[in-house]
């Protein structure tokens, strides 16, 4: 098959986070997507071991304020966190070596 198609809401849903890297059957590159309530919190974390890049929203415990749309890179060893404010929010994370 040259495609496959899933829906993050019917996926397995870890601490408000859809990983959908298993369901697309990814070989390289991971998607995750995070309905994040307000004051939701992920686990800061790094991927230097793997050489994985990522999209995020605090690096290296410095804070980066987006907007819709926006996208930042993280470089593989930069620590990152996801940390949402007093608004609903939904963010799209993807990572590749």
């Amino acid at each position: 098959m040259s495609h496959t198609k899933v829906n993050y809401e019917e996926t397995e849903t870890t601490h408000g986070m859809n990983f959908l890297r298993e369901p697309l059957d990814c070989e390289g590159h991971g998607v995750t997507v995070v309905d994040a309530e307000p004051g939701w919190e992920g686990l800061e974390h790094e991927h230097g071991d793997e050489g994985h890049e990522e999209v995020y929203l605090l690096v290296e415990g410095e804070e980066l304020s987006l907007e819709s749309g926006d996208a930042v890179r993280v470089s593989p060893d930069a620590t990152r966190q996801v940390t949402n404010g007093d608004t609903q929010s939904q963010f799209v994370i993807t990572g590749a070596p």
